[in-house]
């Protein structure tokens, strides 16, 4: 009889064996005898699908006609035995052996044959191939399948796919994984190599903890598998063409991935517990890099890179970035360095990337992944235009626990794992006892990698043999856990049994094994000598950091300026600039002829043109960047009929490097910490990253303090990576007034950066000019700096065109010159957009003979020489005042204090204007602001 097939039908299949189906129904009526024997009788059974009008059938149709058989319960049962192993392949997790602390406990319910009114029998008459078209020859029947599937998704791998929404990935993976090809044989020599490392990596980790007693390590042990997964990982990277590794990763493991991935040299660690010398033991050059700033760092936050020239199983270059104790704020800069990596910046336009020639491991905690919004930030990167790396392998390094903090007190998820799923990558979990499978794991993520360029999770589940630290009693807190964990076997004593077991090698030779690693140990110790009795303590910086910037000419001729302004008001004839805009922009076009002045955006498009034009490359990011926040830049113009995007600075003659200017998430942390990884590894770039409010930076504070700050002293790491904070007071709140520039002259000292607060468009240029200059010297350090919001065209910062074609970058600027300078009573100092205020407020002010007035430019390193000198030639001043718009205890104040105390002359007293201590950076009332900046301007001028 005819029939409609019911509705819903079809829509009861789901994902790729929907698609498989109604391709093998396409088939049958093409050629019957092309497909599966078994198949085929089913069709035959059901009589030839008569398509309704519409076409073939397609995937979520629900009205194809066809001829029921007699006995239509044969539908109802293939429905259900698709649901099953869907369900499957959806929920198999939950019931997969992947904790070596205890067995599976997860709901298997859903993927039990009762649940959906299926027996043994009825799936016999299933075909195979509907259920797991993948599935290897073996596989016969229903359930063959069902079983085989239980058996794929459920042992010590377990997969989750399903939150993927790509159709190609998501049936790549199922096909890789039910295919057989995810579980590959092990040769005898690959799983003897296994055990051999195992080896390495536990005796490590039992010579230190018998040989420096009490000492912290944040061993591995627990997760030994961690570093066999990762070392076959990068194997298969290099085969591929892979010329650079980037890894990062918190102190837990540490130790062990720097002597058995990088080959930091046994040595060398040994005598950081012991607080030996090392001088003797540091490698020649061009096998691992190990560098060490003036006041150093712990020894399981440093970092080396090992070069990759020297040979061995690996002959790539692998860097393990340095960490402070901040967990996951490396994955951003690690990040960071693999765009580095990437990008061919020797071509105009935005540079060329390729992901192939590097990709970053992020090795995480478990406790971390769930609970760092860094980790957030750093996924909603991996696919963005100015921030994506083809791909990160992201290992959770999986304890159960996070310090004394069990899994039910520091997630909401079931997994640590699950807050990739909002980004889509798919998540491996795999028990760390089974070294076998955590190879396979590696090798899988990695093909993934290689073939999508998407991020992949790996979550290792494993466990922590002692507590937090080595001196950390974890019985007071996590007595059960820690009970199942002393009684357990360790990783290399399992596998050494199973390898006895299949006769791989005997008993003997797994000792052995283990015999030769102490050994080895026990020499390169011995090579080690005894700690300082007096270690040196003077922690002094190198000369060429102590010395600072020496001062530079950083004017461009006329005749250059005149040629870049003229290019880059250039577009297209059939390119559409929005009117308004073109109009603004055509104002620069005669500037050098007289007609007008060079405000804000047009010294800053100079300036980049003047610095590509030298060869530097520059990367510009942050939020809106491309526009301008305050509406000022518009480097990027857009077509306002099509779309179309067009970049003047791509197209300036003579020019060869690239120049890539992106706008950023709406994060801080995460972009400030990309952006320093960028500059890191690569030196000779110009990175910049703009705030949208110099308030904002706040959010990236940890970026400040524990890298950008204190990365040389630390770990010798260099950096000229500019930060540019729109700072100024307004009356648009305490949100968007303060760059808070107290906190980066908090953390000023040792020549680490530059803090400048310009209060010209001139100034602007010269100083990225001056930064440009430096970036390949070994002198170059960060540079803060407060940019304006109303300076932006304001008429006194602006200037004439010979301000850029002559001169330099002053740190002080004096006002206009004082004939008398017996008659001056006070001088008055300040820095910034206040000083334009300040300006205007004396342009209308009579008999100002008794006043100086000075623009401190560059605050840090602060510019004692320059005042001192120009200090001398006012015998008469009575006071010294230092005049801002923030509150006393916010600002530059305490910071310049101690400076005019010391350079004051002889009987001046030192004094302060400004606002009030606050605890608010400004008021929120824009009529109480301008009240509040008037009485600070009247007071500066004001005579006593």
């Amino acid at each position: 009889m005819n029939a409609t097939t019911p509705k819903g039908f079809w829509e009861s299949f789901s994902g790729p064996n929907l698609g498989y189906v109604m391709d093998l129904y396409e088939q049958y009526l093409e050629d019957p005898e092309s497909i599966d024997e078994e198949a085929r009788k089913v069709f035959d059974q059901w009589g030839a699908p008569a398509v309704s009008e519409g076409g073939s059938p397609t995937q979520g149709q629900a009205d194809i006609s066809f001829q029921l058989p007699a006995n239509p319960t044969i539908f109802s049962k293939m429905v259900a035995a698709v649901k099953l192993a869907d369900n499957i392949r959806t929920f198999g997790h939950l019931a997969a052996d992947i904790n070596p602390l205890q067995k599976p406990v997860g709901d298997v319910r859903r993927i039990e044959l009762g649940e959906f009114d299926l027996t043994e029998e009825d799936l016999k008459k299933v075909p195979a191939s509907f259920i797991c078209p993948d599935a290897p020859k073996r596989v016969k029947n229903g359930l063959d399948a069902i079983n085989y599937l239980k058996e794929v998704y459920t042992q010590k791998v377990a997969f989750e796919f399903d939150h993927i929404h790509d159709m190609e990935e998501k049936h790549w993976l199922q096909r890789t994984v039910e295919s057989g090809s995810f579980f590959r044989e092990l040769s005898r020599e690959q799983k003897i190599g296994i055990l051999k490392r195992l080896s390495d990596v536990e005796g490590f980790e039992k010579f230190i903890h018998r040989t420096f007693v009490g000492q912290k390590r944040f061993s591995i042990e627990g997760l030994d598998a961690l570093v066999p997964l990762m070392e076959q990982m990068i194997i298969e990277a290099v085969k591929t063409g892979v010329k650079t590794v980037n890894i990062g990763m918190a102190h837990r493991g540490r130790l062990n991935v720097l002597a058995h991935i990088l080959e930091k040299p046994y040595e060398l660690i040994f005598a950081e517990f012991k607080h030996a010398s090392n001088k003797d033991l540091i490698p020649s050059e061009g096998s691992i890099g190990i560098t060490y700033g003036w006041t150093g760092d712990v020894k399981y936050h440093l970092g080396a890179d090992r070069k990759g020239q020297n040979g061995g199983p690996i002959g790539a270059r692998i860097v393990l970035a340095n960490n402070p104790s901040h967990l996951e704020v490396a994955d951003p800069v690690v990040e960071g360095y693999t765009r580095a990596a990437q990008d061919n910046r020797n071509k105009t336009g935005y540079p060329d990337r390729d992901p192939d020639r590097a990709f970053a491991i992020l090795v995480h905690g478990d406790a971390a992944f769930a609970g760092q919004g860094i980790v957030a930030e750093t996924l909603n990167m991996s696919k963005l235009n100015g921030y994506g790396t083809g791909g990160t392998i992201h290992i959770i390094a999986n304890n159960n626990i996070g310090f004394t903090t069990e899994t039910y007190d520091s997630r909401s998820t079931k997994y640590a794992s699950d807050p990739a799923k909002g980004y889509e990558v798919p998540i491996l979990h795999v028990n760390a006892d089974d070294p076998e499978a955590c190879v396979q794991a590696a090798l899988f993520a990695y093909a993934y990698r290689e073939k999508f360029h998407k991020d992949f999770v790996i979550d290792l589940v494993g466990y922590r043999r002692y507590g937090h630290n080595e001196m950390d009693e974890p019985m007071v807190t996590n007595p059960v856990m820690y009970h199942a964990v002393h009684n357990h076997p360790t990783v290399r004593a399992i596998y050494g049994e199973q390898l006895a077991k299949e006769g791989v090698l005997t008993a003997e030779e797994v000792k052995t094994i283990d015999e030769a690693v102490q050994k080895k140990l026990q020499a390169a110790y011995e090579k080690v000598p005894d700690g300082e009795a007096e270690p040196d303590t003077a922690m002094e910086p190198p000369e060429n950091v102590k010395k600072g910037y020496l001062s530079m000419e950083t004017g461009v001729p006329e005749q250059e300026l005149r040629a870049w302004n003229a290019e880059l008001l250039a577009w297209p004839e059939n390119f559409h600039v929005f009117k308004k805009l073109a109009r603004i922009l055509k104002r620069r076009e005669h500037v050098f002829d007289g007609k007008g002045k060079i405000d804000w955006a047009h010294a800053e498009a100079l300036a980049f043109a003047a610095i590509l034009k030298d060869g530097v490359p520059i990367r510009f990011t942050g939020q809106d960047t491309q526009r301008g926040t305050f509406a000022q830049r518009n480097l990027v113009l857009h077509d306002e009929q099509t779309g179309e995007e067009y970049i003047p600075h791509h197209h300036l003659s003579g020019v060869q490097t690239s120049f890539a200017i992106y706008n950023s998430p709406l994060t801080e942390a995460g972009v400030v910490g990309f952006e320093y990884g960028y500059n890191v590894f690569s030196p000779d770039t110009l990175v910049i990253w703009e705030a949208q409010f110099g308030d904002f930076a706040n959010m990236a504070q940890v970026m400040f303090d524990q890298f950008i700050s204190s990365g040389r002293a630390k770990w010798g790491q260099k950096s000229g990576l500019v930060m540019m904070l729109p700072h100024g007071y307004e009356g648009q709140g305490p949100e968007h007034s303060s760059g808070r520039v107290e906190r980066f002259l908090q953390l000023a000292a040792e020549n680490n950066w530059t803090v400048a607060n310009v209060s010209t468009a001139g100034q602007y240029f010269h100083i990225l000019r001056r930064q440009a200059k430096w970036l390949a010297k070994e002198e170059i350090r960060p540079l803060i700096l407060m940019t304006p919001k109303s300076l932006l065209r304001h008429p006194l910062a602006s200037v004439e065109p010979s301000v850029l074609t002559d001169g330099k970058f002053h740190t002080v600027l004096e006002g206009p010159g004082t004939k008398n300078t017996d008659a001056v009573e006070r001088i008055l100092l300040c820095s910034g957009k206040v000083a334009v205020d300040l300006e205007e407020k004396l342009n209308s002010a009579e008999n100002t003979s008794w006043l100086h007035t000075v623009r401190v430019e560059q605050i840090y390193p602060f510019p004692e020489q320059e005042l001192k000198e120009m200090f001398a030639r006012f015998k008469n001043a009575k006071e010294i005042v230092w005049m801002q718009e923030e509150p006393k205890n916010m600002g530059s104040w305490s910071f310049v204090e101690a400076y005019l105390r010391k350079l004051a002359p002889q009987g001046a007293e030192i004094r302060y204007i400004g606002r009030p201590r606050r605890s608010s950076p400004s008021e929120g009332d824009p009529v109480v602001h301008k009240k509040e900046q008037n009485r600070i301007l009247t007071e500066a001028i004001t005579r006593p």
